[in-house]
């Protein structure tokens, strides 16, 4: 069983920031250096939805509503998965995942606990 441990989470206030971090377990099913990684999120009442991805090659790509104000990037030495959040808004509110992508973006690893943000306003 895989566990994605995702943490730094927090109550900060609109236009704050934050940084996330996600350790992935050493596993058999994968080297972590070859993996594409995503931060995803869930606001209450919603779907979750993709934030961002890094590539192994280091590639990154953001969905409109983060970009320009998220970074991704990950430290495969540590396998570990981070996510930069500056200028927040109270519509980042949500539980933020990370998890592992295949190449439709389609999540692989169960879901671990996840990281609250909570950006007042």
């Amino acid at each position: 069983q895989v566990h994605l441990v995702e943490s730094g989470g927090g109550l900060v206030q609109a236009g704050g920031s934050l940084r996330l971090s996600c350790k992935t377990p050493r596993t058999i099913l994968s080297v972590f250096r070859a993996d594409d990684m995503a931060w995803y999120r869930q606001a209450p009442g919603k779907q979750r939805e993709l934030v961002a991805v890094i590539s192994s090659g280091f590639t990154t790509t953001y969905s409109d509503s983060v970009k320009g104000r998220f970074t991704i990037s990950r430290d495969n030495g540590k396998r570990m998965v981070y996510l930069q959040m500056n200028s927040l808004k109270s519509e980042d509110t949500a539980v933020y995942y990370c998890n592992r992508v295949n190449v439709e973006n389609t999540a692989l690893y169960p879901w671990g606990q996840g990281t609250q943000v909570t950006v007042s306003s």
